[in-house]
């Protein structure tokens, strides 16, 4: 088995390509690999997975213990020939001076060495300083070995290699030139996500083409292997056979799900039953609703001439029907999205209009409190999160509930988030089923009180 950490100086140096180059060229070797995610992120995960033909996984410091990050590791790749961990950022940033949530504290933690990318443009002599520096800074990590990313020829990659090998005992695993061919679109909120494009599986196989091309794979397996197998994991607690139909939204609009928590929810004894909102003329048959995050804003046109669906939406929760929205999926519940100028009408279940700006409104982590309002999570408690959204919401009524207090972050209004209507609970946080917010097991035991007992159900009913 091979496990290792890519990492980076900075941000922006391409990491994230290569990483996806990577788990796609090892795929095709007939190697298994597992890739996983450090942070909060549904993005790059999603181009990951697609690339492994396997489920990225989110690993946060912020929002799980050590024992659960080292659990989940191991759940996840003891199985797998190559466990990837793409980092976020540099290896040594984080938000603590002291580093403990850095890509670094990670590679220590699980025993990862690291691969470093760097963009090398306009550097030549100076990379050696940069190398020498990285790996002088925290002696317990292994840099195993760098790919240079962004050469400008060859010319320039003989002049970084000879300096590299003149001046430091790492070894050049890669080096990958500078190539359009390996830029993924961005827009307002970073990559293009892979749910969204059509040409997402050509686009991975041709930047697995590129990358296995300029990259010695042989090289990279043989500095990465483990000195032991992980050990097994326990199996998650499961609430039984499925006995409840929870609808999920999953479409170009909608897909920002942390794998582990649709894990949760069908282990807490939810069938998950996918639904378009851009396509689909009605709801299917569910006892509950999660419509997590996405980029509404970008389908908005469509989403609003799906007229039938928003219908059937807006009358489910009218009725009370349990549902869950994060980010997107609140957006999408209001009453209109307006966007450059542009207002399209939404399902109109929450009472309030969302308004994109041009700069983030909400963005990291976030700690909310929750209220005695909240429909299925009992305080006093405080929950760890986080949030990344451009829109606000406007016209709200002075008397709307509110499931968080917050202590950390901007949620709605900077000081409440978690906007309860009937059984509706819609938030800009989003959280992870995790030792400390099992969030997935709650939700689906209030779908099972409000199918089996309709005196619960008007209980919760203004």
């Amino acid at each position: 088995m091979q496990r290792f950490l890519v990492s980076a100086a900075h941000k922006s140096s391409g990491k994230t390509t290569v990483s996806i180059g990577l788990c796609a060229a090892l795929s095709e070797r007939g190697l298994v690999v597992q890739p996983f995610k450090k942070g909060p992120d549904y993005i790059d995960p999603l181009w990951l997975g697609q690339a492994a033909g396997r489920a990225a996984r989110n690993l946060d410091f912020y929002l799980s213990p050590h024992v659960e990050l080292k659990a989940q590791f191991s759940r996840h790749g003891h199985d797998a020939d190559v466990c990837l961990v793409e980092g976020n950022k540099g290896l040594y940033d984080g938000l603590d001076l002291d580093g403990a949530n850095s890509n670094a504290a990670l590679a220590r933690l699980l025993d990862l060495p690291v691969i470093l990318v760097l963009d090398a443009r306009g550097m030549t002599r100076g990379i050696a300083p940069l190398i020498l520096g990285y790996q002088a800074f925290d002696r317990e990590l292994s840099i195993a070995g760098v790919i240079l990313n962004q050469l400008g020829g060859s010319r320039h990659e003989a002049k970084l290699r000879a300096v590299i090998e003149h001046y430091t005992d790492v070894p050049v695993i890669g080096a990958i030139h500078h190539d359009d061919r390996l830029v993924l679109t961005e827009r307002h909120l970073g990559l293009m996500p892979a749910n969204e494009t059509r040409a997402a599986a050509e686009r991975i196989r041709e930047i697995a083409g590129l990358v296995a091309e300029q990259v010695d794979l042989d090289r990279l397996l043989s500095l990465t292997i483990a000195r032991g197998p992980l050990p097994q994991p326990l199996p998650l607690r499961s609430g039984g056979a499925a006995s409840l139909r929870i609808g999920i939204a999953q479409d170009a609009a909608f897909g920002f799900y942390y794998a582990d928590d649709l894990d949760a929810l069908a282990a807490a004894g939810a069938l998950l039953v996918p639904f378009d909102t851009l396509h689909d003329a009605q709801l299917p048959e569910v006892d509950g609703l999660f419509i997590g995050g996405g980029f509404p804003e970008s389908f908005l046109e469509n989403l609003e001439a799906n007229a039938g669906l928003r219908a059937d939406i807006a009358a489910a929760i009218a009725a009370g029907m349990p549902a869950y929205a994060e980010c997107g999926g609140l957006m999408y519940l209001s009453r209109s999205i307006r966007w450059r100028g542009v207002t399209r009408q939404m399902v109109g279940a929450i009472a309030g209009d969302v308004v994109m700006h041009e700069k983030p409104v909400g963005r990291g982590y976030v700690r909310v409190a929750v209220s005695t309002d909240h429909p299925w999570l009992s305080g006093p408690a405080t929950l760890a999160a986080h949030e990344f959204h451009y829109s606000g919401m406007e016209n709200l009524a002075p008397d709307t509930r509110f499931a968080y207090r917050v202590e950390r972050g901007h949620g709605i209004d900077g000081e409440h988030d978690g906007i309860v209507c009937r059984n509706l609970l819609a938030s800009y946080s989003h959280l992870r089923s995790t030792a400390g917010c099992d969030w997935a097991a709650r939700f689906v035991g209030f779908v099972r009180e409000c199918k089996t007992n309709s005196r619960e159900r008007q209980k919760c009913l203004p």
